[in-house]
Parts: C-alpha cells; sequence; structure tokens
C-alpha cells in the first residue's frame, strides 16, 4: 500500500526500511534457480553464506542458510554450479540489505538440465531462428576474421595456428573471454557484437574446447542465441567435440566440430587452392589443345576432299560438259535453221508462184480503175472511161472505146 509523506513530513529512514522489510515478508517462500558464484563455509560457522547469480541477465542475490542445510549437498555442490533454492526473502533493515533465507538446496542435474535445453531449443526453433534460409554463407577468402575465445586457451591456439598454416595472410581480431562460469555469458555476448560492429570483420568464429554438459552452459544461453541470430556477420560455432551440440550449434551460419575444423572450414588452404589452380589450368590447356586438334583433323579432312584439293577441277568437268551442250545446241540450232529455211524457200517459191506478179511476168496485165478497183467483167466499165493498166514493168493508161 502507498504510504502518505510530504516535504514536511518525510518519512525516516528506519521506517522506510522497517515498511520495505514488511512488504518483502509478505512474498513468502519462493523456488530460485541460479549459478553459484561465490561460497563461503567459514570454519565453526553455523550460518554459510554464498551468492546466486543469474548468468542471463547479470543480476545477483546474496543467499544464506545454516551449516545443516548446505552440508547435505556439499559433496555435489561447488562455486559454478546450478542449484534450486527454496528459499523466504528476508530484509535486513539496519543495513537496508535483500539476502534469501534458504531452507532447501537442491542441485540441478544434468538430465534436468538437458530437459530444460530441449524446452528452450522447442522454443527458439518454432520461433525460426534455427532455420536454414536464415543462415548467411561465408566468404570464400576473408580478410579479417572475429575470433571470441578464452585468453591463452587451446581452442585459440588451434584456431590461429591452423588458419594461419592454411592461408598466411588471414588477420584476427580476437576477444578473450571467460567461456565458463557465471561472467561467459554476457562478455561471451559483448563480444559478438563488438565484433559484428566492425565494417571489416567478415566472420565471427566463438570457439572454446571441449567440458562437461555445465561448462558448455553458456553457449546455450537464451540472450547469446538472440544475440547471435541478429548479428549481420556470418557466425562460426566452434564449440567442444563432435558429440556437444550447444544451441548456438543451431542459430550459427556453420557450425564446426573443433575450433581446429573451425579453422579449416573459414580459412581455404593456399596449398590446396594453389593445387586446384593448377588443375584448372590443366584442364583448361586440355580442353584447348583437344579442342585445336579436332579442328585441325577437321580441317585436314576438309581439305582432302576433291572439292578443295583440285577446284578447278568440277569446273573443268563443267566447262567440258558445258561445251558438249553448246556444240549440241548449236547443232540442234543448225538443223532447225536449216529445216526452217528449206520451209521458207519452199513456201517463199509457191508464194512467187501464186503472186499476181508472177502471172504479170508471163505478160498479163491487171485492170484498175482509177479508185484502184480491179476490173474483173466488162459491165464494170463505160465507154470512154480511162483505166490504168498495170503489166510486169510497170504501167500505164488505157481508154475504153466501147
Amino acid at each position: 500500500m502507498a504510504v502518505n509523506s510530504t516535504p514536511e513530513a518525510p518519512l525516516p529512514v528506519g521506517e522506510v526500511s522497517r515498511l520495505i522489510g514488511g512488504w518483502i515478508d509478505r512474498l513468502g517462500a519462493v523456488w530460485v534457480e541460479g549459478q553459484i558464484t561465490q561460497l563461503s563455509r567459514r570454519p565453526g560457522a553455523g550460518v554459510v553464506f554464498l551468492t546466486l547469480r543469474d548468468p542471463s541477465y547479470d543480476i545477483s542475490v546474496s543467499v544464506t542458510c545454516f551449516r545443516q542445510v548446505f552440508d547435505e549437498i556439499a559433496d555435489v555442490v561447488s562455486e559454478g554450479a546450478r542449484v534450486v533454492v527454496l528459499a523466504k526473502p528476508e530484509w535486513y533493515a539496519p543495513r537496508g540489505q535483500l539476502s534469501l533465507r534458504a531452507a532447501e538446496i537442491r542441485p540441478v542435474g544434468v538430465g534436468e538440465l538437458l530437459a530444460r535445453l530441449e524446452q528452450l531449443k522447442k522454443s527458439l526453433s518454432a520461433e525460426g531462428l534455427f532455420a536454414p534460409e536464415r543462415k548467411k554463407p561465408l566468404p570464400f577468402l576473408p580478410q579479417l576474421i572475429g575470433l571470441v575465445c578464452g585468453r591463452a586457451s587451446a581452442a585459440e591456439r588451434d584456431v590461429l595456428e591452423n588458419a594461419r598454416h592454411r592461408w598466411p595472410a588471414v588477420r584476427f581480431e580476437v576477444r578473450n573471454v571467460p567461456v565458463q562460469g557465471v561472467h561467459a555469458v554476457p562478455q561471451v555476448v559483448q563480444a559478438v557484437k563488438e565484433l559484428d560492429a566492425l565494417d571489416d570483420v567478415d566472420v565471427i568464429i566463438v570457439a572454446r574446447g571441449g567440458g562437461s554438459v555445465e561448462d558448455l552452459l553458456p553457449f546455450s544461453d537464451e540472450q547469446l542465441v538472440r544475440a547471435v541470430a541478429s548479428c549481420r556477420t556470418p557466425v562460426v560455432s566452434a564449440i567442444g567435440h563432435e558429440p556437444d551440440t550447444p544451441l548456438l550449434d543451431y542459430v550459427a551460419d556453420l557450425r564446426a566440430s573443433t575450433p581446429t575444423d573451425a579453422a579449416k572450414k573459414v580459412v581455404p588452404d593456399v596449398g590446396e587452392e594453389y593445387e586446384r589452380v593448377q588443375a584448372l589450368r590443366d584442364r583448361a590447356r586440355r580442353c584447348v589443345e583437344s579442342f585445336l586438334q579436332r579442328e585441325q583433323r577437321g580441317l585436314a579432312q576438309a581439305l582432302a576432299r576433291p572439292s578443295i584439293e583440285d577446284p578447278h577441277r568440277m569446273i573443268d568437268e563443267r566447262a567440258d560438259h558445258v561445251s558438249s551442250l553448246a556444240d549440241r545446241g548449236r547443232r540442234t540450232l543448225g538443223h532447225l535453221l536449216d529445216r526452217a529455211d528449206s520451209e521458207l524457200a519452199h513456201t517463199h517459191a509457191r508464194v512467187v508462184a501464186l503472186s499476181p506478179a508472177a502471172t504479170l511476168q508471163r505478160g498479163y496485165a491487171v485492170l484498175q480503175k482509177t479508185d484502184g478497183h480491179v476490173v474483173r467483167a466488162p459491165d464494170e466499165v463505160t465507154a470512154q472511161e480511162t483505166l490504168r493498166a498495170r503489166v510486169a514493168e510497170g504501167e500505164f493508161v488505157v481508154r475504153v472505146d466501147a
């Protein structure tokens, strides 16, 4: 409930602390899950102090419990372990400090962790964060590689040595972070975001060596998975060994079984590429030589053809044929002309024989009136009519007497 206070009538610090304690007491006992970051067991002390941390949100709270409560799980719980605590919130009014009084502590088993991871995996998969179409292709030859790994770790050494052995000119932007424990998740997330913000970084590798399920839990954290999913730079997951499959493997653009495998998949081998180039050059040379040989054979076959070897032969053969046809045509035309000339002579002789001029040559004459009509009967003329007489050698005028 709200408390009435004014600048003129403020509440004392003790009263405010008491009210806060009253509000907290109403919460009652709750089950809390977290990771133990600090553990203090003083010899002879009846109370054990520990700090419970949420690695995903970087929030911690102090926990106290009686020694007999902690002794029940002392053999299986240490710093870094995940536990579930039944505790009642307590407010220490003199210092204004909140803590949890634990009545029961249970370690989170591997089976339970795996079950929770499977449930988180299904939830993230349903959102489409693991969809294949979201995967970004890796560049063929990255110039600058971002590397997130533990400081002076075997994973860092494996990635750097193998990558530079394969391509000596490759450069790295390394971010050394804790890769297990309570500080791992926020620092890994921050390192990934820093590298993703660099324009020169072509690909990011998140690498860690092998470990237990608990050691690899930071790489299955939901906050890290979402951070990798939002990266614009391709991300390669190289966590643990081949059997290890944290959720980072599913959201990353490429999964490598080991850090060494990540170096091999991200950086091409200069020797292999040189051999591939040589093989391609040899293949191209063989293809060109084969093409030239095939064309040379085709050209030789074409040149061996009679039409190409002796191109005038066909012309000569055709010339003889044309000459033969010309002679034949000439003879045929001569025969036709001779026959036509003979027929024309016969026709001309008949025409001449039947023409009036031939008749006139035999002494006959043709009488014509002045209008040109030929006189064929005596009654066609009158006395004293002038007529024109046409003979073989010319014509003259005659007069009709009676």
